[in-house]
Parts: C-alpha cells; sequence; structure tokens
C-alpha cells in the first residue's frame, strides 16, 4: 500500500479522510499546524514540510483557512512536492469558485490552477457547503435578534462524512484531473435550514430575507455556487441535526 500525507488531516474533512484511507490499509501521515510529528504550517513551509513528504506518494490537501494564505500553502505544498517526488496531489475546493465573485472563491480557484499547473499527477473535487458549516454560519447570525438572510438565495448543504468516503476514492486511485462535482441532496432556500438549526438549537428567532445587491449577491441568487445535477449526497441537513442536537421538542440535549 502506498503512503498518503493528509494535509489539515486534523480539520473537519480531514479527520474522516484519514480515517478512511487507513481502513483500506494505507499508511497515512496527518499534517497540520498542530498535529505531532508532522506540525507544520504550510503558509511558512519549511523543514518540517520536507520531512513529511518524505517517501510519500499521494497528498489529500484538506488544508484551508478563512484568513487568507491559501495560494502561498498551495504553493509551498507544491514546490516540496515536487522536490519529494509526488505522484499524486489531491484537493478539495468548492462549487461555484468560476461562478462567484466571492474573495475566499477566487482563492480557491486560483488554488486549483496552481494545482492543475503543477506538473504533478492531480485530482480535484469541487463540493457544495457541508453542514457543519451552514450550522456555524446560521448559529452566528441568531447572536442578533431577527435572523437576516439574502432574499431568494439557496443553499445546497452536504455531509461531510460523505465527501470523506468520495474524497478517499481518487486518493486510491490515478489522477484524473476534474472530477464531477458533489452537491448535498436537496437545493433549498436559505430560510428553510435556518429554521431548522433555529428549532435544532431551541432559539426563537424572526427570520428576515432581505434583497441585496452586488455582484457576488447575484451569483449566489442564480445559484453558482449550486451542483442540482450532481445531488449525489444522502444525508439531509434535518438528519445531520438530529445526530448533533438530538431529537425532540426544543432540540438540543447538551
Amino acid at each position: 500500500m502506498t503512503t498518503i500525507l493528509v494535509t489539515g488531516g486534523t480539520g473537519t474533512l480531514g479527520r474522516p479522510v484519514t480515517e478512511r484511507l487507513r481502513a483500506h490499509g494505507h499508511e497515512v501521515r496527518v499534517l497540520s499546524r498542530h498535529s505531532r510529528p508532522y506540525t507544520v504550517d504550510l503558509r511558512e513551509g519549511g523543514s518540517g514540510l520536507e520531512s513529511a513528504l518524505a517517501g510519500v506518494h499521494t497528498v489529500v490537501n484538506g488544508a484551508t483557512t478563512q484568513r487568507g494564505g491559501d495560494e502561498r500553502s498551495a504553493a509551498n505544498l507544491i514546490a516540496a512536492a515536487r522536490r519529494a517526488g509526488v505522484s499524486h496531489l489531491v484537493c478539495i475546493s468548492i462549487v461555484g469558485v468560476d461562478r462567484v465573485p466571492l474573495g475566499h472563491y477566487r482563492t480557491k480557484l486560483a488554488v486549483e490552477q496552481q494545482v492543475a499547473e503543477s506538473g504533478l499527477g492531480w485530482t480535484v473535487l469541487r463540493t457544495t457547503q457541508f453542514h457543519d458549516l451552514v450550522v456555524r454560519v446560521f448559529r452566528a447570525l441568531a447572536r442578533l435578534p431577527a435572523v437576516l438572510l439574502p432574499a431568494h438565495a439557496r443553499d445546497q448543504p452536504v455531509e461531510v462524512a460523505e465527501v470523506a468516503d468520495r474524497l478517499a476514492e481518487p486518493a486510491r486511485a490515478a489522477p484524473a484531473g476534474r472530477v464531477p462535482d458533489m452537491g448535498g441532496p436537496e437545493v433549498r432556500t436559505f430560510e428553510s435550514p435556518a429554521r431548522a438549526c433555529l428549532h435544532a438549537t431551541g432559539r426563537r428567532r424572526a427570520v428576515v430575507n432581505v434583497p441585496l445587491a452586488g455582484k457576488t449577491y447575484r451569483a449566489f441568487r442564480e445559484g453558482g455556487h449550486l451542483a442540482p445535477g450532481h445531488a449525489v449526497g444522502k444525508g439531509t441537513f434535518e438528519e445531520y441535526l438530529a445526530v448533533r442536537y438530538g431529537h425532540g421538542e426544543g432540540g438540543r440535549r447538551g
């Protein structure tokens, strides 16, 4: 079996990807800013990255941050992977990075381009938003007396465990370029999961749909971030909430 390095291996996606690869008998190294023995900040690179890549056949790059630096991290990883003779670089990305002019999406598109031009064998999987990210957004919005949502916008959240299953497949196979997008099972208005999240967490808030302006809002309103033709996910948002918060009236058990 091959040796695989998972960057961001302690994160929401990296952890289940690591579990699946190990279950298939691969030697898996986990790289992150906080886990030993491969404690590396990809934005800085350095000798720790070189050590982590020694003898590695495939890299699954799940490292990302909303604080910036993904392009620099990708550049450092690609350069070190070339020096180490890595054969395959597998990356996770986001549906709509080429259609929605959001800063983080533009960064993800730039990373995709770096990967495609790296000279390495590569595979990129784009998915819609994970259930847990949707919950974090709605919980933040619920700090106000009313939950303000962009009118006429929709979402298609997907279960991260299913994404891990899908991402582990190309990591164990030959480079495939950009593979088909992966979306959650349902395209629905923002209001629907927002109300489900409020119920599950036992919060009472008014939900107000607010018309917005600008290119980014228009792209979201037009569904640039959705993959209705690739709604291959099975787990629904309500099923995720039931597991996370428990069943019953008032939602949260603890």
